[in-house]
């Protein structure tokens, strides 16, 4: 068979439990996914010498890792090449562009230090979102920066967090889509605290320092995104999980929570805490990444929780109230590959679930009928979705199968290994 006939197949498969491929291929090619640029560099960016801190580690040594702006944006483009989908850019502070003798510090920070990334976004006609980089800096004073007992730290990076507000309104003003700003630190210690509560109180007036610099709500979306532990602060983190969420929901006109499933401990899972949040929450934000033992930042795969986090995304009909981004960062392999196996992962995830008879299980629960459900999903789960996908990746343009590695491989041999 062809692939139009294995997918002619399919949908009449689906058509039969009430679910319309046509309608799900639409939805999906609609969603835009945050691409991190940070993959391609393994997090270093482009304004300081120094190695990657603040509690995240990136491990490998894979050769060809992006070390200009040029290479990073080349980079890219290649995996845009390879990936179905809507594209958001999603970028870190501490990847501003400046021209040689004009180095200006993270508190001094303007959108012209960010004009290249948006030419390059508006070449592709996609969004950006961003992030404060409150790490890999010498203003790092004893693991602390908003939290920091010291004023005129904290000052400082006070100062660089308006500063990421104001060139993520002039991003959206720019791109014409919203720009999400994510608020991140790894502020914590690394044995025992005698004070808890103190540098909490001293990071919530941060905040709300950032947050009074004058922004459109409806252009910029600040986050607050929480941490369970980091190397290095194993035993106590301001952000955490409690404190993030009750920011947030104390300021609902101002920001939202953002919910990293690596920032949990082991056995929470945030496909559950989504539907939980949206029952409070008008918006939320996700990045999305693959934890083991640990916040390990894995590239993205096709497994159970990445699948279930889509479905609570779709079976809510949330669309417009999540905001997704990819958060990862592997070294040790082919980046480009790491990338793209990330992305096109997540993908799979929402078209499943967007293939998924939804209201036919709910119903179900809804009457109890709870034998018959667990039969329904296990059953749904062998329905040919691998035919949708397909047909999915040839209307987008690129490979529905791993060919594209082969693509991958090619530009190692030709660009990455000639750094």
């Amino acid at each position: 068979m062809t692939r139009e006939e294995r997918y002619e197949s399919a949908r009449e498969l689906y058509a039969k439990i009430g679910v319309d491929t046509e309608k799900a291929m639409e939805t999906l090619k609609e969603l835009p996914v945050s691409l991190h640029c940070w993959q391609g560099d393994d997090v270093l960016g482009f304004d300081h010498e120094g190695p990657l801190t603040g509690g995240i580690q990136t491990t490998g040594d894979y050769p060809g890792r992006a070390k200009t702006p040029e290479q990073l944006m080349a980079d890219m483009e290649k995996v845009m090449s390879l990936v179905p989908g809507k594209i958001k850019l999603n970028l870190h502070a501490c990847y501003a562009i400046m021209e040689p003798g004009q180095f200006a510090d993270r508190d001094q920070l303007e959108p012209k230090h960010f004009a290249k990334w948006v030419e390059f976004a508006k070449k592709h006609g996609v969004g950006i979102d961003f992030n404060p980089t409150f790490f890999s800096h010498d203003k790092v004073k004893d693991g602390l920066t908003l939290s920091s007992p010291d004023e005129e730290t904290r000052r400082f990076w006070i100062n660089h967090g308006k500063a990421c507000i104001r060139i993520s309104q002039y991003f959206a003003e720019e791109t014409g889509v919203p720009c999400v700003m994510n608020i991140w630190t790894g502020d914590g210690f690394k044995d025992i605290p005698a004070d808890r509560m103190g540098p909490r109180m001293r990071y919530k007036d941060s905040i709300e320092q950032i947050l009074s610099e004058p922004y459109d709500y409806n252009k910029v979306k600040p986050c607050v995104e929480s941490k369970v532990f980091g190397i290095g602060v194993e035993a106590y983190t301001v952000g955490s999980a409690e404190f993030s969420l009750s920011f947030a929901a104390a300021n609902t006109d101002k920001c939202m929570p953002l919910m990293d499933n690596g920032h949990y401990h082991p056995t929470e899972v945030v496909s559950d805490k989504i539907p939980a949040l949206l029952c409070f929450f008008p918006e939320i934000a996700l990045h999305i990444t693959r934890p083991i033992r640990w916040d390990s930042d894995h590239v993205v795969l096709f497994d159970d929780e990445t699948r279930e986090m889509a479905k609570e995304i779709v079976r809510n009909n949330a669309f417009d109230r999540v905001y997704m981004a990819l958060d990862y960062f592997d070294a040790s392999i082919n980046r480009i590959s790491a990338w793209t196996v990330g992305f096109r992962s997540w993908q799979k995830a929402l078209l499943q679930a967007l293939c998924t008879p939804n209201e036919m299980l709910k119903n179900l629960q809804d009457e109890n009928r709870m034998t018959e459900l667990m039969v329904q999903q296990e059953e749904a789960k062998m329905y040919p979705f691998g035919d949708v996908w397909a047909e999915y990746c040839s209307r987008c343009g690129v490979a529905g199968d791993s060919s594209w590695l082969e693509e991958v491989k090619t530009y190692e041999a030709e660009v990455l290994l000639k750094r």
